[in-house]
């Protein structure tokens, strides 16, 4: 398994222009009334949605630029309720409009990831006081898990392998810490063990794309098959989101 740690820079620059271009085609279906429709979070529209993923995008993006000049910015101006604030009054815009807005911020996040030199990757960053590499993964993470939230064409299951393999390795703090979790893909090379060896062990087993979707909090595909003692148990509540 190649996880995120090993996965170059440039290639999970690669992965990411990959998901903005997904989102590019699916963009053009929009209609007014499909915006309004609800999405895979609680209160939140299509547009919510989509109006923030235009928002993170441009947010890292200049997280990129201002690394490049040797500065450091907080991620959104007016921190977490601007952002809010943002959210809300790009979710009233009409279809069009808002598919021009999210297309404007994709081609802004291409521009400023493109310029990030081989050298520049553990330039610091202050989102999360980490650096550029750190910050294209988040930008990755948020784009591929929103576009499958708006509900547009683009699902979980449809998460590229090298992307799930990074969510399970990044949300391995999920794991509860009173057991000894072990998540086995049936269609792919991989177990994951997560806590405590001595732990009750709690086996998860499924595919790729729905152990990835579980840990990250969204519906899978499929039911997953969850074993405690060789008994069918309910899947653990995992922790908060790191």
């Amino acid at each position: 398994m190649t996880g995120a740690h090993t996965l170059p820079a440039e290639a999970v620059r690669a992965a990411v222009e990959a998901s903005q271009e997904r989102l590019r085609t699916l963009l053009p279906a929009l209609t007014d009334d499909g915006v309004r429709e609800a999405s895979e979070l609680p209160g939140w529209t299509r547009a919510h949605v989509l109006s923030h993923i235009e928002g993170v995008a441009l947010a890292l993006a200049r997280q990129a630029r201002y690394a490049l000049r040797g500065e450091l910015i907080e991620p959104y101006d007016g921190g977490r309720p601007a952002r809010a604030a943002a959210i809300e009054a790009g979710a009233v815009r009409a279809a069009a409009a808002l598919g021009d807005a999210v297309r404007a911020a994709l081609a802004e996040a291409s521009a400023a990831w493109a310029a990030v030199g081989p050298a520049d990757w553990a330039r610091p960053v202050k989102h999360r006081d980490s650096d550029l590499r750190a910050a294209l993964l988040c930008w990755w993470r948020e784009l591929e898990i929103h576009t499958a939230d708006a509900r547009i064409g683009h699902g979980p299951r449809d998460w590229p392998r090298e992307f799930c393999h990074h969510l399970l390795e990044h949300l391995a703090p999920r794991a509860p810490e009173d057991l000894h979790l072990v998540l086995t893909a049936t269609d792919d090379a991989l177990t994951r063990r997560y806590g405590d060896g001595d732990a009750p062990a709690v086996t998860v087993g499924g595919p790729l794309t729905d152990l990835a979707a579980w840990l990250a909090g969204r519906t899978p595909h499929h039911p997953l098959d969850c074993r405690r003692s060789g008994r069918t148990v309910p899947p653990p509540e995992l922790l908060d989101w790191p």
